[in-house]
């Protein structure tokens, strides 16, 4: 009745019978005997008829209620009796239970092939190790085996680059866009490889890549036929650089225009408003309270000023000051070492003041102002910059204006995901300047094409651009002139290459997991196989 049982837990549906069971607390030991219906010869596929003799397999189970379960099956030989086999004598093999020149049964190899797929080496053997499960990276390494590549390629191929050291050596992975599967993996980005490819695997009628040439060039080598779609991430991608080269170029427009604002409003900046009474918590705070409670809990456990330093590589004074100064006096002392761009939002005010009285005024009076108007820093600070003011070494007070991202930001994102207060400062950068604002509206209509998918309207927008756009856009508008037919596809089209791009996501982590450590091939395989 328990052999009934044992069989139906760990041999379901298979064909073997069990005879005993034995083990530790550790070890279950299972003796099994195959009764499965005479085997076929693995070279000729003749049925046997004859028994030669049998012997004893050992295999590895998957583990039981934490044991470790080792099956030994006994299995029949038998005589291959076809004269023209080159074979005489065979081991049958049971299905679903062993495999030729495997120790472990079926179930574990999918087992131990899964967390190889997953974690590669080391960190699969380390799993394995706390699964019970006897196998080492080695082992696990060479139960990955690439699946194998289709003859012809698939309908809509994306193509794409991924680092393997960024800014030097690139490799290239292919995408089943349709599928959603990898496909291929080669060990660089040039288009002779990527050519090769393409005329040993033809059929591809659409090929979704970005705006690289070197892809452009293999495929109107190798598969002149196939349309190619440039992919619309990669083209705002493009336009918000010359979004932001422009803002770069003009960006003493907006402080001219923001300096005349300055000079034409009131003088009397606006009082700002107190910030919370906790202060936020600087990097010098945060190594206080870290280095305070370090050094304590060790003096909890006695040990000497000299092997604290030691241990935590600073200064016996310093080790002694944390030891006989309380936290918060630290603390006050660490708020005081804050950097003195805390002062940058007050220097428009102390400078007002500074001129209002004629250089008469003491640093105290004026570090009580700032403190009522919400300068947390130190009273040293207020008195330093008063003094390069009387001794006229001050830098000027510089016109708050956003960055060119910030711009570029407000500018490449839709209109109504703008807040009330990023549409005035928008319109405050398009009032100062003619070619931002230039460069503003034909992003928007870019951005409003990509977005609707209205390529028949490309052409004439690139005749606009080409017109009177700032030299970044016009830059832009050429690229897209000499790319027009794969860019006006990828308007038109629904394909694209985010799907290509989210295995790049993959195949980076993967990268960084093991390349380096392993070999080009080793990489391949687990891209191919966790796809």
């Amino acid at each position: 009745m328990a052999s009934k049982a044992v069989e139906a837990v760990l041999f379901p549906e298979i064909d073997v019978r069990v005879e005993r069971v034995s083990g530790s607390s550790d070890v279950l030991v299972v003796e099994a005997v195959s009764t499965a219906q005479p085997d076929r010869c693995p070279d000729c596929r003749k049925l046997a008829r004859r028994i030669d003799s049998t012997y004893q397999r050992t295999l590895n189970e998957r583990p039981l209620a934490s044991r470790r379960v080792v099956v030994r099956l006994r299995v029949r030989r038998y005589f291959c009796d076809w004269r023209s086999c080159s074979r005489k004598t065979f081991v049958e093999q049971v299905p679903g239970l062993s495999e030729r020149h495997r120790r472990s049964s079926t179930g574990l190899t999918g087992w131990l092939r899964s967390i190889a797929v997953e974690l590669g080496g080391r960190p699969a053997a380390r799993l394995c190790r706390g699964l019970r499960l006897v196998a080492g990276r080695t082992r696990l390494l060479r139960l990955l085996t690439a699946p194998t590549v289709q003859d012809r390629a698939p309908r809509v191929l994306g193509v794409d680059e991924f680092a393997f050291r960024k800014g030097c050596t690139y490799g290239t992975v292919l995408v089943d866009v349709e599928a959603g599967q990898v496909v291929g993996v080669l060990p660089d980005r040039t288009s002779e490889t990527f050519a090769a490819w393409l005329t040993e695997h033809p059929g591809a009628e659409i090929i979704c890549r970005d705006r690289a040439t070197a892809y452009t060039k293999a495929v109107r080598e190798a598969a002149p036929h196939a349309l190619e779609v440039a992919d619309r991430w990669h083209l705002l991608q493009n336009l918000s650089a010359a979004v932001e080269k422009t803002c770069h170029q003009h960006r003493d427009c907006l402080r001219k225009h923001a300096e005349e604002e300055t000079v034409t409003g009131v003088p009397e900046p606006p009082p700002m408003l107190l910030p919370p009474a906790e202060l936020p918590r600087t990097q010098i705070i945060e190594r206080t309270i870290h280095r305070y409670e370090d050094i304590h809990r060790l003096l909890e456990k006695r040990w000497t000023i000299s092997a604290i330093a030691h241990r935590l590589r600073l200064d016996r004074k310093t080790v002694r000051r944390f030891r006989d100064t309380d936290l918060d006096e630290l603390l006050a002392s660490a708020r005081e070492r804050r950097p003195n761009g805390v002062l940058e939002p007050f220097k428009a005010y102390l400078n007002t003041r500074f001129t209002e009285a004629q250089g008469q005024v003491s640093g105290t009076l004026l570090f009580l102002e700032t403190q009522a108007r919400g300068y947390r820093g130190s009273r040293q600070v207020v008195r330093k910059h008063l003094a390069a003011l009387r001794a006229g070494t001050a830098e000027p007070v510089r016109a708050d204006i956003p960055s060119p991202r910030e711009i570029t930001s407000w500018i490449m994102r839709p209109r109504e995901s703008l807040t009330e207060r990023q549409n005035e400062r928008l319109l405050q950068v398009r009032l100062a300047c003619r070619d931002i604002t230039r460069a503003c509206d034909l992003a928007r209509a870019f951005a409003d094409m990509v977005r609707h998918q209205r390529g028949y309207l490309l052409l004439e927008w690139i005749r606009q651009a080409e017109q009177d756009a700032p030299k970044p856009m016009r830059g832009f508008a050429g690229f897209l002139r000499q790319d027009l037919h794969a860019v006006t596809a990828g308007l038109t089209l629904p394909w694209s290459s985010g799907v290509v791009e989210g295995h790049v996501n993959r195949v980076v982590k993967l990268k960084r997991a093991m390349y380096g450590r392993a070999s080009f091939d080793l990489l391949r395989t687990r891209i191919l196989t966790q796809s």
